[in-house]
């Protein structure tokens, strides 16, 4: 669990490496904001591809197997990152970083398949724990590291990090066997058949890719509003990874809870902290404290929501969990892609508070599939 753990962390962290650097790479190569946020949506994007075509991989072959070949190409990719000589070579490399990086939600169900069901919620929430604390790490590191060292330095240092862990992987990673002899193309066919079917998965996915739309729209577009409004570069942008990673303090207690209470109080709960986060954030003008706040309700009310989904969506077809993940990992990271997009492109255009009102919107619409499926029957 310690391996899976460590291995889940340093995956994270690879797909947020650019966020206080956006406005940074605008700098460098002459681009807007919106040109500079392709790169986040080409990253959230390729791992979303990733989580699609990939992920399944995990039920049909040894999940070992696939973690080792994606973290070999990730390696290279990061490389490819810190020497790109413009902005459309930067965004290529990091669409590939994107999907590679995606060798984490392979471990997540591999720590479902091994924990027992009665603490499944604590180990999950242990896991996921490790993954938010990745994410905090890729902030500040990549807004210190372009600051006092330029940001290309950033993606030199994952790429030795991710190097060093590499044989550990291969000493110690357990091996798993197969769930599936589909082929690969019915093994991706039968991904709509699960969201067709199964209700649960349904309901947990809709959510997460709606809060997902809130999520990607701040990380998408935090460096240059922060730059436009109070004039922070990379490092302060990169310290808003600090407050923006409240998560990792919920995920633990949110996993006991859930196996205490269920999952229905932890999700409503959660979706109700990220609108109140964008309420928050429509004062982010007026003063920073505005910003601190709304990032720590964003990333508790995200994870909560996150941790009782995802063990939720885990724990319903233990022969197929890869690919219930995959399902609904696809739509978390849809959702973050939309969003980025969404936000980069409304910021340049329409302002703030245009941003605000779309995760708002996209806050409300979470909770209402949540309370529309309340009286619902689960899946079997």
């Amino acid at each position: 669990m310690v391996l899976l753990a460590v291995s889940v962390f340093a995956g994270a962290g690879t797909i947020h490496y650019q966020t206080p650097m956006l406005a940074a790479f605008a700098a460098e190569f002459h681009a807007d904001a919106a040109a500079a946020g392709w790169v986040a949506t080409l990253t959230f994007g390729g791992f979303l591809a990733g989580t699609v075509f990939i992920v399944p991989l995990g039920d049909r072959f040894d999940k070992r197997r696939v973690i080792l070949i994606e973290l070999s190409v990730l390696i290279a990719a990061l490389l490819a990152m810190a020497a790109a000589p413009s902005l459309a070579a930067l965004a290529l490399a990091s669409l590939i970083v994107g999907i590679t990086a995606g060798f984490a939600q392979l471990v997540i169900p591999l720590a479902a398949e091994l924990a027992l069901p009665e603490k499944r919620g604590r180990v999950m929430g242990a896991i996921l724990a490790c993954l938010f604390l990745g994410i905090l790490f890729g902030r500040i590191l990549g807004g210190l590291v372009a600051s006092y060292l330029g940001w290309r330095w950033t993606y030199v240092i994952a790429a030795v990090m991710l190097s060093a862990l590499a044989p550990a992987l291969v000493l110690w990673l357990p091996s798993v066997p197969a769930k599936t002899r589909l082929s690969y193309g019915r093994l991706i066919g039968s991904l709509a058949g699960f969201l067709r079917d199964n209700s649960t998965l349904r309901r947990a996915s809709a959510i997460q890719f709606l809060l997902g739309i809130s999520y990607g729209g701040f990380w998408g577009t935090v460096s240059p509003m922060l730059a436009a409004f109070h004039g922070f570069g990379p490092a302060q942008t990169g310290l808003m990874g600090i407050p923006g990673a409240a998560g990792i303090l919920i995920a633990q207690p949110a996993g006991r809870w859930l196996d205490r209470y269920g999952s229905f109080p932890i999700v409503t709960g959660g979706a109700c902290l990220v609108l109140a986060a964008y309420i928050v954030f429509g004062f982010a003008e007026l003063s920073i404290v505005a910003v601190i706040a709304g990032a720590v309700l964003l990333d508790c009310g995200l994870r909560a929501a996150m941790v009782a989904n995802q063990t939720t969506i885990t724990s319903v077809a233990p022969d197929a969990r890869s690919r219930f993940n995959t399902v609904f990992g696809a739509h978390i990271w849809g959702g973050n892609a939309t969003g980025a997009f969404l936000a980069s492109t409304t910021l340049g255009h329409y302002g703030w508070l245009a941003v605000c009102a779309i995760a708002v919107s996209a806050s409300c619409l979470a909770l209402i599939v949540q309370w529309q499926w309340r009286s619902r029957p689960p899946s079997p």
